[in-house]
């Protein structure tokens, strides 16, 4: 499961269990537009940056929160250790076993998982505003004393092992995966280990590393935890200060030293036997993070490009040349540490090299001759009506206010997002676009049943 917070923003979330998926004030924000985030209130409590937003929902409370405790957080220990922790947390507390867990939430319609994905551990649960103090409480144990019993660790290991061999045969994941370690250098949070590498990890996982990665990592000094819905504010603080007290540790997110940058072009084959579709990515590092100046523009420049029918690739590979049911581009990856570029697709292994050819051109064409005003006012309207539509959920409004405080964004962004939408010009958008990727340096991946590749090749880039 993922949850994008905005429609301008891409999501990858790696080893979920049941996940979210997560710039500078550069003036887009005027005190008079400040509504969304006067009606945030926001304090510190227990050490946690604590969010709560008054929607029109009656009775129903969304929770959404995260900390540093993702896959990168594994440094040079088991990189399977922190998925196993986050799929510990729901499996019982020191005074609570998972059924009885169970029972109190299903006894009230409430519901609570736990995610674990690039750099957060993720929470999520809904419930009735009656049952806040149950929820909230239930939450603070399960982060805090975890049973972590050996039964249990041993049942954890063997069900991610399931869905790791599962995966191995899944053509998206696979394409996904080679992208990201064939674009970002050793040592960058948004590198994944193989998943033959996670499943060794997996294998010869043992319960004290995972007691360790809880002490050290499980905490709440870089927690943020948003409820949106019919919030009691004045209750939920009382609670989240009874409950967390006295819980202490934590750490900061990874951020890489420098961007990842561009290598030369490349093409890799991932082959997997008797496939009905193949999976293509192309794309390359954007060296940006989501609070840099162009990176806006780049994400409603790619929008123009990929985001969904009224994109360039499915108006041109999709519709007019009919190689493929679907289609897309996004920049991700970005909130954290800096991200990517990518357009995704499916094709039929008869087409595949068509489909890759007619893909390659409408790139290219996009990145030489950019944007249009025409292109970019529609994609502006759909864009900031999207993002609209999104926050008439109690879940669409969390999703965005931790996103937001993810970035690092004052949340004065809620509201600043349409006008900043607005005031890009073509000229920024196709800036952004030329400045930041070359169709000439954009590795290329397939994964599926690939029976014919060919050496790396890419268009050629016009001189700028």
């Amino acid at each position: 499961m993922s949850i994008e917070p905005h429609p301008a923003q891409g999501v990858r979330a790696r080893h979920w269990i049941g996940a979210l998926a997560l710039v500078t004030n550069l003036g887009w924000v005027s005190a008079a537009s400040a509504a969304m985030a006067d009606n945030a209130h926001r304090s510190r409590i227990a050490q946690i940056d604590l969010i709560t937003y008054q929607t029109g929902v009656k009775d129903v409370v969304v929770i959404l929160g995260s900390l540093p405790a993702g896959d990168a957080m594994a440094g040079t220990g088991n990189i399977a250790i922190p998925t196993l922790t986050g799929m510990m947390l729901d499996r019982g507390t020191k005074s609570l076993d998972k059924f009885q867990i169970a029972d109190k939430l299903d006894n009230v319609g409430a519901q609570i998982s736990f995610g674990v994905g690039t750099q957060s551990l993720e929470i999520r649960a809904k419930c009735l505003k009656k049952d806040l103090p149950l929820v909230l409480g239930l939450i603070a144990m399960e982060l805090k004393e975890p049973a972590l019993s050996a039964a249990e660790f041993a049942k954890a290991k063997q069900q991610f092992a399931g869905s790791l061999q599962a995966s191995l045969q899944n053509t998206g994941p696979r394409a996904q995966e080679a992208f990201a370690r064939a674009i970002f250098p050793e040592g960058h949070p948004n590198r994944p280990h193989t998943t033959e590498e996670y499943l060794a990890a997996t294998r010869t996982a043992e319960l004290g590393e995972l007691k360790s990665f809880h002490a050290k990592f499980i905490g709440p000094s870089h927690m943020t935890l948003v409820l949106a819905g019919d919030v009691p504010t004045a209750v939920v603080q009382d609670e989240v200060s009874k409950d967390f007290a006295g819980w202490a540790g934590g750490q900061d997110y990874v951020r890489p030293a420098a961007p990842a940058a561009p290598g030369a072009a490349q093409r890799i084959t991932v082959p997997l036997k008797d496939k009905p579709s193949a999976s293509v990515i192309i794309g390359q590092p954007t060296g940006l993070v989501y609070r840099d100046p162009d990176a806006l523009a780049l994400r409603v420049g790619t929008a123009v490009l990929g985001r969904g029918f009224t994109g360039r690739l499915m108006g041109t590979v999709r519709d007019r040349e009919g190689l493929t049911y679907g289609i897309g581009a996004a920049v991700a990856e970005d909130s954290i540490a800096d991200g990517d570029f990518a357009v995704s697709a499916s094709f039929a292994p008869a087409l595949l090299e068509r489909g890759v050819e007619s893909t390659r051109r409408v790139i290219l064409a996009w990145w030489t001759d950019g944007v249009t005003d025409a292109e970019l006012n529609a994609h502006k309207q759909g864009i900031i009506g999207s993002y609209r539509v999104s926050l008439s959920t109690a879940g669409g409004v969390a999703g965005t206010i931790l996103a937001s405080v993810q970035r690092g964004l004052d949340l004065t962004w809620l509201d600043g997002y349409p006008q900043a939408i607005r005031e890009l010009t073509r000229d920024q958008v196709n800036r952004a676009i030329r400045t930041h990727l070359d169709p000439q340096d954009m590795t290329l991946v397939e994964a599926g049943s690939v029976t014919a590749p060919v050496p790396p090749t890419a268009p050629a880039s016009p001189a700028r």
